[in-house]
């Protein structure tokens, strides 16, 4: 098993820049990536980033691209989400994901492990 906490959500001006954390623990050698998701109310969670922990490949939404930076530390057990340039459409609960899949994927389901969340608002 997998668990994983995010923290470092917030309220922010529009423009402005979060880090959002997730401190991965238990059996995480048995995951190939992971990711960060968001859902804003009345709308379906939806991928954010992703990064390959064997050798830190990352890929981003369209939506974020060029704003958000996924890295990953302390010995592939602590995802960041640097967050910048953000606007008012960012605002959501930020999921921490983790899968045992080894092909790329962006899809929520092929997720196993999540976080609680941590709610970034970002205001205009």
């Amino acid at each position: 098993q997998v668990q994983l906490v995010e923290s470092g959500g917030g309220l922010v001006e529009a423009g402005g820049s979060l880090r959002l954390s997730c401190a991965a623990s238990g059996r995480t050698a048995g995951t190939y990536f992971m990711g960060w998701f968001r859902q804003a109310p009345g709308k379906e969670r939806e991928f954010v980033a992703r990064i390959r922990r064997s050798d830190d490949r990352t890929y981003y939404a369209d939506s974020v691209k060029g704003r958000f930076t996924i890295s990953i530390i302390n010995a592939k057990n602590t995802v960041y989400l640097q967050m910048n340039s953000l606007k008012p459409e960012d605002t959501a609960v930020y999921y921490c994901a983790a899968t045992v899949n080894w092909r790329p994927t962006d899809t929520v389901s092929d997720y196993g492990y999540w976080g609680q969340g941590t709610q970034v608002t970002v205001s205009s």
